[in-house]
């Protein structure tokens, strides 16, 4: 199966510019996968100070999204967005490779 690098929505890029900018950091988010969490394997974010060299690396409008090797086989082909809604705004993962979800988005299974 063909790996596809995680991409970052527009407005998860925004939010990611915004949040570094305010912090004084790079804009760079880094999606990691740990098990646990209600379904099994649970989203980590967090912003990078940089890149590593085994990173993965996408760039939406000059904010990159950078993935571990060992999480990019379940992070295949995903999007991260931004979503702000009643119940708070919060980072999303639309994976295509998640078999389950939880309601709270932030764990799955495959």
């Amino acid at each position: 199966m063909e790996q596809k690098t995680p991409t970052l929505s527009p407005s998860a890029a925004a939010r990611v510019a915004a949040i570094a900018a305010k912090q004084g950091k790079a804009a760079i988010l880094r999606l990691s996968v740990e098990g646990g969490g209600c379904s099994g394997f649970q989203y980590r974010f967090g912003l990078a100070d940089d890149l590593e060299v085994e990173d993965s690396v996408t760039e939406t409008d000059g904010v990159k999204l950078a993935v571990d090797p060992v999480s990019l086989d379940l992070v295949s082909g995903c999007i991260v967005d931004y979503v702000e809604s009643l119940g708070g705004a919060a980072f999303r993962v639309e994976n295509p490779n998640a078999a389950a979800g939880c309601g709270c988005g932030s764990s799955f299974s495959v």
